[in-house]
């Protein structure tokens, strides 16, 4: 999955990064890599924080990858580290950032939900993230959930109470709950 995922990065650093007057061409392979380093280590970090539900959200493709809070923390830790690493100019690396990420996480997002490309998949993505505790856990039915309508409690967004009881009325009971949280902490 991280080779998949810095290919990803590759294939859209052209403007972003490549051509981009403000990264030096020495530092160009380095960028891409924590374009790819910060994706992965921002969505460990909202795994582990506890905002599996948002993670969830982001890849059952009902938003706007870029809208996602997710997807805005992953492109502030990036921006953070183009300025820290890099040296990189705060609004240079504000326009790297803001279209190098999102970019990338629509088309990840879009490629984990497209039946004809195996180069993603939700399962495979969550086992590398929790080093491989979600092997038991149907991911493809949490998210197809998502997708479907989770909203039990009919406030218009899928909560906690909403996941728990999708999650019991798959016969796990609340443990399974407690089982998907514990994953990722």
């Amino acid at each position: 999955m991280l080779e998949n995922l810095l290919n990803l990065v590759k294939e859209h650093a052209g403007d972003a990064v490549i051509h981009n007057p403000a990264i030096p061409d020495e530092q160009n392979d380095a960028v891409v890599q924590e374009a790819s380093g910060s994706i992965i280590s921002g969505l460990q970090g909202a795994l582990a924080g506890g905002n599996i539900k948002d993670v969830l959200h982001l890849f059952s493709g009902s938003q706007d990858a870029a809208q996602s809070a997710v997807a805005q923390n992953i492109q502030g830790g990036f921006i953070q580290n183009l300025v820290s690493k890099f040296g990189i100019d705060p609004s240079q690396a504000s326009n790297v950032g803001g279209s190098l990420i999102p970019q990338v996480l629509q088309n990840l997002v879009h490629k984990t939900n497209d039946p004809n490309d195996s180069s993603f998949d939700e399962q495979g993505i969550l086992n590398n993230l929790s080093g491989g505790k979600t092997a038991g856990v149907d991911v493809q039915g949490l998210l197809g959930k998502f997708k479907g309508g989770l909203d039990k409690d009919g406030d218009g967004d899928v909560d906690l109470q909403d996941l728990q009881s999708a999650l019991s009325g798959a016969g796990q009971g609340g443990g399974l709950l407690d089982k998907v949280k514990g994953l990722f902490s």
